[in-house]
């Protein structure tokens, strides 16, 4: 019986063209598909936070992340303090607390 061995110098055909950047085309695709769907909005959302926080007014009514509801009452570089209803309690907020703000119209 006579086997039949592969040669030692018989090689693989190497891809070429676009089949060779083809791993390194998907990879880019995927990180742009990832970019657009969730760093950017992302992104965009923390933007429009912070403009929130930082345009809040005296006598604009809050609400903090933990669920404080109260009326600004004073403003200080990053902290607020709020009036909460009922007995008139003042509690002093860090800017980064405030969830959502209402603005409310004096007239």
């Amino acid at each position: 019986m006579n086997l039949t061995l592969l040669d030692a110098t018989t090689t693989a055909v190497a891809p070429t063209g676009i089949a060779a950047f083809s791993p390194f085309i998907m990879m880019i695709a995927l990180f742009a598909i990832m970019y657009f769907l969730m760093i950017r909005p992302q992104k965009k959302k923390e933007k429009e936070v912070q403009s929130l926080r930082s345009a809040v007014e005296i006598g604009d009514e809050i609400i903090s992340i933990g669920g404080i509801v109260g009326r600004i009452v004073a403003i200080q570089d990053d902290t607020i303090v709020i009036e909460s209803a009922g007995e008139r309690t003042k509690i002093r907020l860090k800017r980064w607390a405030i969830q959502s703000v209402e603005k409310i119209e004096l007239d």
